[in-house]
């Protein structure tokens, strides 16, 4: 069907039923009037005609009662057959319709045991009724096949209809999918981009703020230690800047190249690290323990991360001007260990308080790196942070 017809037919259903039932009343009509076997002595016409109206009629509930329609259609065709109607289509026509609708609505096996309790009764009165001389093929074969037409082409248009709509509802399925793990995405991104920027604004400001501070203290008593303050708080500030415009280039557009990304930060970095931390009165040893093994660019960068928290962390809460962090290097797992030793209690329960979110991000990264993390005050009033993280994730 065209989709114009198509659009016209969905639009209009009340048109459509009135089409279908004047063409299935005119059948009937034909079939009162022309449908008898012998021409020279037909039989009277009103009995096939009143039967063809109570079966059109009946095709008013086809879509809401489809079996009673059968029944009502079938009992109305049958009948014709015994008054000595020829099994014709046009004589059949509204039975057909019903059992195609029934075919259309109701299981397969249903249709096939109605179409066939219209079968069975009917071809055998239609050859008790035919005269001698008609074809045996034609009195039986035609209303049989007449007759399982119809179910087997509303079963075929119910199967399609079926397969039509699981196919639609998977693709809405997958597209729903798609949609949901974009989202998914985009969520996890903007949380790796937050702890990005959360690592480099929190280490680095918080290095800034203590070489300051010390420079302001030391510009009268100690000027040229005053001066190297500085100097550490200039290279401290740059490398921010770096940082953050490295951490915010993740947002660009792919089609802009003013601004390309600067290479993620890695443990060979440490070193670096330790001497601007040196800077703002905070020593920090660091140990190596076994051999030393690459890692892979997630692993790298999530240990440098995790270090670097660690030990601003330190140096904003702990209230100690040491810190030690011990890499331990097995056959799969990189174990680092970031300790304080002489903190005091209330420090170390500042600490425990005041870098939450620096508890929560260093715990996110091992976790998405693969490992584990863990956190917690020491007997001594110290505090240590331990994170273990498969070599190659």
């Amino acid at each position: 069907m065209p989709s114009a017809a198509r659009r016209f037919a969905l639009n209009h259903p009340h048109v459509m039923d009135t089409a279908l039932l004047t063409f299935v009343f005119a059948c009937v009509v034909t079939a009162s009037f022309f449908g008898t076997w012998d021409v020279r002595e037909p039989i009277a016409w009103w009995p096939g005609l009143v039967l063809g109206v109570i079966a059109t009629a009946a095709l008013l509930w086809r879509r809401t009662h489809p079996r009673p329609v059968v029944v009502v259609t079938g009992v109305c065709a049958i009948a014709a057959v015994s008054l000595g109607y020829l099994t014709t289509m046009l004589l059949l026509a509204p039975v057909m319709v019903a059992l195609f609708w029934l075919a259309l609505l109701d299981e397969r096996r249903t249709a096939h045991l109605f179409g066939l309790g219209v079968v069975v009764p009917m071809v055998p009165i239609a050859i008790v009724q035919a005269p001698r001389y008609a074809s045996f093929i034609i009195v039986t074969l035609n209303p049989a096949l007449a007759l399982l037409l119809p179910v087997a082409w509303g079963s075929a248009v119910r199967l399609r209809r079926a397969f039509t709509d699981s196919l639609r509802a998977r693709a809405e399925n997958a597209e729903r999918t798609r949609e949901e793990e974009a989202l998914r995405r985009v969520a996890e991104e903007r949380v790796r981009i937050a702890r990005e920027l959360h690592d480099v604004v929190a280490h680095h400001l918080t290095l800034a703020n203590a070489q300051a501070t010390t420079a302001a203290h030391l510009i009268l008593s100690d000027p040229e230690q005053a001066e190297h303050m500085l100097t550490g708080l200039s290279g401290t500030t740059a490398t921010a800047l770096r940082e953050l415009k490295a951490a915010v280039g993740l947002l660009r557009r792919p089609e802009d190249t003013d601004s390309p990304l600067q290479p993620a930060p890695k443990l060979e970095q440490l070193p670096a690290m330790v001497a601007a931390l040196a800077t703002a009165g905070l020593n920090v040893s660091v140990t190596t323990d076994g051999a030393t093994q690459p890692l892979s660019p997630a692993v790298d960068l999530t240990a440098y991360r995790i270090i670097q928290e660690a030990l601003t962390n330190v140096s904003k809460h702990a209230g100690t001007p040491t810190a030690q962090v011990t890499l331990t290097y097995t056959d799969d797992v990189l174990k680092i260990e970031i300790t304080n030793k002489r903190g005091h209690p209330a420090t170390t329960a500042s600490m425990s308080v005041n870098s939450g979110f620096g508890l929560i991000s260093m715990r996110e990264r091992a976790l998405s790196a693969g490992g584990r993390f863990t956190a917690g005050p020491r007997p001594d009033g110290g505090y240590t942070a331990i994170a273990e993280l498969p070599l190659n994730f």
